[in-house]
């Protein structure tokens, strides 16, 4: 009877061994086996995951010295997923040293052809772009979790993130596109907040954003990008991290350095052109001018019905041709003081000096009235009664074919004028021998002459007839220093 319990007993035993290893083997089979799918399945949304949020852009290198193969390497080493693309208007020559063991890259090339071809946003079909320039190392994705972060709470704005040194040196600046004036001006800010971003740094902004830009990868790249969203009120957001650096040193040779220069220069040249830019203020206090000169034609061609073809436009006096106006007044007025000549401030020169002390801004000529029996004390006025002439400082004089009055222009290119209208008296009024009838070449009694006043203008103290408002108002009628008009209100009303 003992002998039989015992054995029971022992039969139990290994029969509940058996059981525990079978289930915790089983258990500890499926829990290995859940595990490593779980893992898998973190790995593999881990990596590709980024795919399906960001493109990565390179859109600004020199073909003649560049570091691409290893910025490409260094983004799909740590985003292999990642579709790179790189964009160049010159198909670099050589070719691209690039690896070709690298999935997902990408060439585009937006010089023209003559044939269809896909923009490249249409070609991205992720949510959001990286824009990164040349020679850059990145040693972690944090910086990037970090701008996708900050550009989901943002998704309005770009994110900006500084490589390397340039963190510290790293500009924010204040942008001013000022269409009706034709000018971009520059400041420095503090802050994090800008317009617009100097110095070497990644860009992740939403693809529909870059899609609302007229041509988001024009270049001179990202200045001409910055100059579009401004315009829009979009702003720029810098965010500083680490694991971003630079990477092989480029243009180091003095002649390397030059050529970028002189790159820069003639890309910037050709984008303010191409968006009828005519002065950019810089925020160290410089200013550039892209428009007219002595040696190249005015910014506006033939004047009709006194309404020139930027008013159309809603845009007012190219700043050039005003600078270059005032240069030419301030000769002339110099010209005729030497002369011993008896001129005055007339019409809308006369207006803009009682408005502002200068040029009406929408203006395009300076008007002067002078005593017509004073011609021969002024040796030009007189030599151009005949023909033109082009005194010592490049200044042309010449006798308009029709109207009656003299013009000196800028050069004998830029033909930016001032108008000398000669006036004589009769029966105690300032007549001129002309069929115009417009305000400028109006009668009026000569006793706005005697005695004569004075008024500053372009800088300087200039001649102008007595009681001016009343002057002014008998042309133009009532109100209208205080009332700002367009040459012809009835087609173009004034802001």
């Amino acid at each position: 009877m003992r002998f039989k319990y015992v054995r029971t007993l022992s039969i139990f035993t290994v029969f509940c061994f058996v059981c525990f290893k079978f289930y915790s083997n089983f258990d500890l089979s499926f829990f290995n086996q859940h595990l490593h799918q779980k893992i898998k399945s973190n790995s593999s949304t881990n990596t590709p995951k980024f795919s399906n949020l960001f493109t990565i852009v390179l859109r600004q290198f020199e073909v003649y010295e560049h570091d691409v193969p290893s910025t490409v390497q260094s983004f799909k080493t740590i985003f292999p997923h990642v579709f790179f693309w790189i964009v160049y208007n010159e198909i670099p020559y050589p070719p691209l040293d690039l690896n070709v063991s690298l999935s997902k890259i990408k060439l585009h090339n937006l010089s023209p052809i003559l044939k269809h071809t896909q923009t490249l946003l249409s070609q991205i079909k992720t949510k959001y772009v990286l824009l990164t320039p040349d020679s850059v190392r990145i040693t972690s994705r944090k910086p990037i979790e970090i701008m996708l972060d900050a550009i989901k709470r943002n998704p309005n704005n770009i994110v900006a993130v500084p490589v390397g040194a340039y963190s510290k040196n790293l500009k924010c600046l204040s942008v001013n596109v000022n269409q009706r004036e034709w000018t971009i001006k520059y400041n420095l800010i503090k802050g994090i907040k800008c317009d617009a971003v100097n110095g070497k740094h990644l860009m992740m902004v939403k693809k529909d954003i870059l899609e609302q830009i007229y041509d988001p990868m024009l270049l001179p790249f990202p200045q001409s990008l910055y100059v579009q969203t401004s315009a829009q009120n979009i702003k720029v957001i810098i965010i500083k991290v680490n694991s971003l650096h630079n990477g092989k040193p480029i243009f180091k040779s003095h002649q390397s350095q030059l050529k970028k220069r002189q790159s820069e220069q003639e890309l910037l040249k050709n984008f303010y052109r191409q968006f009828k830019v005519k002065q950019v203020l810089r925020e160290t206090g410089s200013t550039e001018w892209y428009g007219c000169n002595k040696d190249t034609p005015r910014c506006f061609g033939l004047v009709l019905d006194s309404t020139p073809a930027y008013l159309y436009e809603k845009k007012w006096t190219p700043p050039c041709c005003i600078a270059n106006l005032r240069k030419t007044a301030r000769h002339v007025f110099s010209v005729l003081d030497e002369a011993g000549v008896r001129y005055w401030l007339e019409a809308g020169s006369l207006l803009g000096a009682m408005r502002s002390g200068d040029i009406l801004p929408w203006d395009y000529n300076v008007d002067v009235g002078f005593v017509r029996e004073d011609i021969s004390r002024c040796k030009w006025l007189k030599k151009s009664q005949n023909r033109p002439v082009v005194d010592k400082k490049g200044f042309l004089w010449e006798k308009a074919t029709v109207g009656n009055l003299f013009k000196i222009s800028y050069s004998k290119i830029n033909k930016i004028h001032v108008n000398l209208f000669p006036f004589y008296s009769k029966n105690g009024t300032m007549v001129k021998d002309s069929w115009f009838t417009s305000h400028r070449n109006m009668e009026f009694a000569e006793s706005f002459l005697h005695p004569m006043s004075s008024i500053d203008f372009v800088g300087r103290s200039v001649p102008s007839p007595n009681n001016i408002r009343d002057f002014l108002e008998f042309k133009y009628g009532k109100g209208c220093i205080e009332n700002p008009e367009y040459p012809n209100p009835d087609k173009i009303e004034c802001p």
